[in-house]
């Protein structure tokens, strides 16, 4: 992705785990022209910019919400790619604060578009989750909304802003995530467990930014990029960390999923398989799909009839020694 080189690039939610190691990778490894963080959180931003101050002259900060049209237009000024991580993800606390979350995750996703189409944004490429595929929680539901407003997003712009998303599961090393609070509770002589069958799908920080910049790179406006990444056993990732803690069996908590998906079956019928990727391609109905998405057409190939990807039948797995060498690295 040389050609983001002398880009003005936007992280919404710049401060959050992936916003903020996503800055730091790309402050280290391009010459933007200039890179801003847009977030509601003016002590994170504080230390943010004292942790990157041998950046100060490329990197700004906004103070702002994605439920304020009138803030993002301004931020949006000049801005040539927009990386939208801003979203409300505790699943429990949205599940009691229910139009919390769909006024930052569905309103705001709908005022980064119309922001981004306003001020000639070049490309917007959201980042969604595992949860959005067929959703039993409402984190998850807001998600596959942000999902199809982004997607449909490309026929309002007619072309000229272009709207993707990637959707990946579980991230190691990020904020409040089990492995950091199983990290914090090495010496425990207990650690609860929702349910021992429970399985996740997991990524790196790193393999989540190669996918961006992957998707930054191909996106032709309309995809939904998906990485083939493996899962894990709950009860293997206790173990791995805390082997010698009694675990405690506690249920599943409100709005939980026993197992997850990166790819429905449903989707799976108009998705192609890359290298290392899946790409979900729009439906048709605005879309010249055969014409528009060309080049994923050739570097691709279809799925097989009643292909899914679900985190407990998936061909690829984490072992324990896999997990710790990941977290050491």
């Amino acid at each position: 992705m040389e050609e983001l080189n002398n880009k003005t690039v936007l992280i919404t939610g710049g401060t959050g785990s992936f916003g903020k190691n996503f800055a730091k990778f790309l402050l280290k490894n391009y010459q933007l022209k200039k890179l801003i963080i847009f977030s509601r959180d003016e002590l994170k931003q504080f230390q943010m910019q004292k942790e990157l101050i041998d950046y100060q002259e490329t990197l700004r900060f906004f103070i702002g919400d994605v439920r304020d049209l009138q803030r993002l237009q301004r931020a949006f000024n000049g801005v040539d790619i927009i990386i939208h991580a801003a979203a409300l993800k505790q699943i429990p606390i949205i599940e009691y604060n229910p139009f919390e979350a769909v006024k930052t995750n569905i309103i705001g996703s709908q005022n980064v578009i119309n922001a981004a189409i306003d001020q000639k944004v070049e490309k917007v490429l959201l980042i969604s989750t595992d949860k959005a595929a067929q959703p039993i929680n409402l984190y998850g539901s807001t998600k596959l909304c942000a999902e199809k407003l982004f997607i449909n997003g490309n026929v309002y712009s007619g072309g000229k802003t272009k709207f993707s998303c990637v959707r990946y599961g579980n991230v190691l090393g990020s904020r409040g995530s089990i492995i950091e609070t199983l990290l914090n509770s090495r010496d425990a002589e207990e650690v609860y467990i929702t349910d021992e069958l429970m399985t996740r799908f997991w990524i790196t920080l790193r393999q989540s930014f190669d996918l961006v910049l992957f998707a930054l790179d191909k996106m032709r406006g309309g995809e939904v990029f998906v990485p083939k990444i493996p899962s894990m056993k709950l009860v293997d990732l206790f173990e791995a960390i805390t082997p010698k803690a009694k675990r405690k069996v506690i249920g599943i908590r409100p709005g939980e999923k026993l197992h997850e998906i990166l790819l429905t079956e449903e989707e799976s019928r108009h998705s192609l398989e890359l290298d290392k990727y899946y790409v979900i391609l729009p439906e048709g109905g605005d879309y010249n799909v055969d014409a528009q998405f060309e080049s994923h057409i050739k570097a691709g190939k279809e799925l097989p009839q009643g292909f899914c990807l679900i985190s407990h039948s998936n061909i690829e797995w984490l072992t324990n020694e896999d997990l710790i060498k990941l977290i050491e690295e």
